[in-house]
């Protein structure tokens, strides 16, 4: 079927994904670009196509074509992409795994993209997402992650609640600081880890500082005094990794 006008009830319910609260209440999020298609497609999480008219996609799922128009009206790029979707949001696991990173507030959806896409690279189970941290499916978020959002567990969760319970089951709970801590280099690995990194410009907050078993910090030249959030996270399971 064609929608030719933006004024189409169909076409503004899914313009609506475009805010948080439509995203919660329908469980569902919009993609642009032919490769984010292609991994939501990998992980059935793909519900809905939309092709600009006269596009012709590869897969064969359930499509709804559009004019132009309605592409620009629906996109949030400056160049928008022919090829869009209407994904389902990703379930949660219960499993969390033996490799977790939990994020306390981070709020820039570049450095949350990008951190996503370094815990895939260097074998995170589970992503913990604290409170006050950007929503996941931010758009910028979910372009920052080149597809890698649908590759790895990720949970919603107050991080002070699921802490007890690591450390009940042998978790070392490492966080992070500039200052009077272990230096990466000397870290000694441990099988069962969660590594915690804190807000762009607070840190990790004084009340989950507490339970922490130890802290690390990243050698690095002294005319540079801190690194990038998502930087430094991409350094610490680098060499988490090793």
């Amino acid at each position: 079927m064609l929608y030719t006008s933006i004024e189409n009830k169909k076409i503004k319910e899914i313009k609506k994904l475009r805010q948080k609260k439509y995203r919660d209440k329908e469980n569902l999020f919009l993609i642009d670009g032919k490769h984010l298609v292609l991994e939501a497609i990998k992980s059935n999480y793909l519900k809905e196509l939309i092709l600009e008219q006269n596009e012709i996609f590869p897969i064969n799922c359930e499509t709804i074509y559009v004019t132009n128009d309605i592409i620009n009206y629906l996109s949030e790029l400056e160049s928008p992409s022919n090829i869009m979707a209407v994904c389902e949001k990703i379930k949660e696991k219960e499993e969390l795994g033996n490799r977790i990173l939990m994020l306390d507030g981070i709020q820039d959806p570049g450095n949350l993209g990008t951190i996503i896409r370094s815990a895939v690279a260097f074998n995170i189970d589970t992503i913990v997402l604290g409170n006050n941290t950007v929503d996941l499916y931010n758009p910028k978020v979910i372009r920052a992650t080149q597809g890698l959002i649908f590759h790895i567990n990720i949970i919603k969760k107050d991080i002070l609640d699921i802490i007890p319970n690591l450390k009940e089951n042998n978790y070392k709970i490492m966080g992070t600081r500039v200052t009077h801590g272990k230096s990466l280099k000397t870290l000694e690995k441990s099988e069962k880890f969660a590594i915690i990194m804190g807000n762009e410009g607070n840190g990790i907050s004084e009340d989950i500082m507490e339970f922490c078993d130890e802290f690390i910090y990243i050698d690095m030249n002294s005319q540079c005094e801190s690194l990038n959030v998502a930087v430094a996270t991409s350094v610490i399971l680098y060499e988490l990794d090793k």
